[in-house]
């Protein structure tokens, strides 16, 4: 089975930064189509980013300019790193992988942005 674990979320003072990251392990096979989602309470889960099968990414535009995704297919795991934080950006946010039109999800890491 696929396991896909976040980690990275904390308490963050407008303005501030966190890089959230995606480990991949079990019958997983490549990083490309993986992304970040979030939801807030009352709330649906919406898409933050995610790469594109050539290579880019596609951001939501709430975020774009401010969060990057990344990854490292050596260590099969994403990275969000987002700069400038708002506190509309509270969420928890999931690593998700599409394969074959089936998600899959971690359990999500919480980021919550307050002064």
């Amino acid at each position: 089975q696929v396991q896909l674990v976040e980690s990275g979320g904390g308490l963050v003072q407008p303005g501030g930064s966190l890089r959230l990251s995606c480990a991949a392990s079990g019958s997983f096979f490549s990083i490309s189509g993986m992304g970040w989602y979030r939801q807030a309470p009352g709330k649906q889960r919406e898409l933050v980013a995610r790469f594109t099968a050539g290579g880019s990414a596609n951001y939501a535009d709430s975020v774009k300019g401010r969060f990057t995704i990344s990854g490292d297919n050596a260590k099969s795991t994403v990275y969000l790193r987002m700069n400038s934080l708002k506190p509309e950006d509270t969420a928890v946010y999931y690593c998700n992988w599409n394969f074959y039109g089936n998600d899959y999800w971690g359990q999500g890491t919480q980021v919550t942005v307050s002064s």
